[in-house]
């Protein structure tokens, strides 16, 4: 397995080596020892599971968790194709507003790792896509919090032949970056660092 630094400070992209042959296909979409070597981390601490299904058109985000308690992910697509994104909304990080893309597809089974603290969206590409997650906390409806994927200070890249993108009623009415951080409800990065510290010590 390989892994990449991307332009949000703590995110990274791992591509697995894939074993194709005439009965399929096999692969390891998450490795400990390259986890360990990429994060400086002792393996990642699954508190849950997630798996969605989406048709093309459908933009998922931009979702995060309040910290606290904070959530860190570990995101591959296990069929279909999709743009996941990064977003840095931590207050006082070094990225701060920058955003990364990952082409997560069946073909490669690259994932993508998001730091406690970071936003998270993602663009079906194709029908029947399916997103599986690894999530360090439990769901509870109250942390769960949502930023404008159409925000134009971000400038997500929703591919041009999208011109309809499916976004659910929640994701619709949900604020700008400038907005949430204005409300005081942003992460804040020395905090998300610390939070990061106790799930891996």
């Amino acid at each position: 397995m390989q892994f990449r630094k991307l332009k949000v400070d703590g995110a990274l992209e791992f591509t697995p080596k894939v074993f194709p042959d005439d009965r399929g296909l096999f692969l390891s979409p998450f490795q400990e020892p390259t986890f360990v070597e990429a994060t400086g981390h002792k393996l990642f601490p699954v508190a849950q599971t997630n798996h969605s299904r989406s048709q093309r058109g459908v933009v998922r985000g931009v979702h995060f968790t309040v910290t606290r308690p904070g959530s860190a992910k570990y995101v591959y697509c296990a069929r279909g194709k999709a743009i996941d994104i990064v977003v840095d909304i931590r207050v006082g990080s070094p990225t701060f507003g920058q955003w990364d893309s990952v082409l997560l597809d069946q073909d490669d089974f690259r994932a993508m790792y998001f730091p406690v603290g970071c936003g998270h969206a993602f663009i079906a590409l194709e029908d029947d896509t399916v997103m599986s997650y690894m999530v360090s906390s439990s769901y509870v409806p109250e942390h769960e919090l949502a930023l404008s994927v159409v925000d134009p200070a971000l400038g997500l890249p929703i591919p041009d032949d999208i011109t309809e993108p499916i976004i659910s009623d929640r994701d619709q009415v949900a604020p700008t970056l400038a907005e949430a951080k204005d409300a005081g409800i942003l992460p804040v990065y020395s905090l998300c660092q610390e939070i990061e510290r106790e799930l891996y010590r």
